[in-house]
């Protein structure tokens, strides 16, 4: 029998949007203080300057790339949310589990920034999201078991919210699995994957979302 602070703790949606609000804002933030600017004492003409600048673009890419990693998944954990009557003690904790994985990104941007050519660096950094998208799932597979859904919740919407997370999860396999042949070729087709979500065109691909 659960006890009685167990069954009142966590019931809070609007507490778990403001915290998860915190940490995708520092995360955010984070990940552009890896792009630094050239030293001043390093750089004494205009070319000096451009090629400082180029030799920034694996910062710049991983940038960009893990902004719109946090962006795709606050909209996700958000869409969530907003369909939730209330949460319960189980509920806020997958969510903070979720929350710590976001707080990984910075780093494994970091490490994919440094060592963009390396496989290992990749894997990782696709780790990182494959976790993501475990935790979001497994929030929602509960919240669903668990009653937690308005009840004016449109009838399609479990199909649509596990549809959309287990396709982006089988896309961003694929591209992890291309970096056995070129790292790059792998960051360009996780990018193609966000941008597809991102901007969500009418395409079968992305109904589901």
């Amino acid at each position: 029998m659960k006890s009685l602070y167990n069954k009142v703790a966590g019931q809070s949606l609007e507490r778990i949007a403001a915290l998860s609000d915190g940490v995708f804002a520092v995360a955010m933030t984070l990940i552009v203080l890896e792009i630094h600017v050239p030293s001043r004492t390093a750089v004494h003409t205009e070319r000096e300057l451009a090629e400082a600048l180029l030799a920034l673009a694996p910062e710049i890419v991983t940038y960009l790339m893990s902004f719109l990693t946090l962006g795709i998944f606050w909209v996700g954990q958000q869409t969530q949310l907003n369909h939730l009557e209330r949460a319960d003690r189980n509920f806020a904790w997958i969510h903070i589990a979720f929350l710590a994985t976001i707080a990984v990104l910075p780093f494994s941007t970091s490490l994919l920034a440094t060592f963009i050519s390396y496989r290992l660096a990749l894997i990782l950094y696709w780790a990182n999201i494959l976790v993501l998208g475990l935790a979001l799932l497994w929030s929602w597979r509960y919240a669903v078991r668990a009653g937690l859904l308005k009840n004016d919740a449109p009838a399609n919407i479990d199909r649509a919210v596990k549809g959309r997370i287990v396709v982006a999860q089988i896309l961003y396999a694929t591209g992890a699995a291309l970096c056995f042949i070129n790292t790059y070729w792998s960051i360009g087709f996780i990018v193609l994957v966000q941008l597809n979500y991102a901007v969500a065109p009418r395409l079968p691909l992305v109904k589901l979302g």
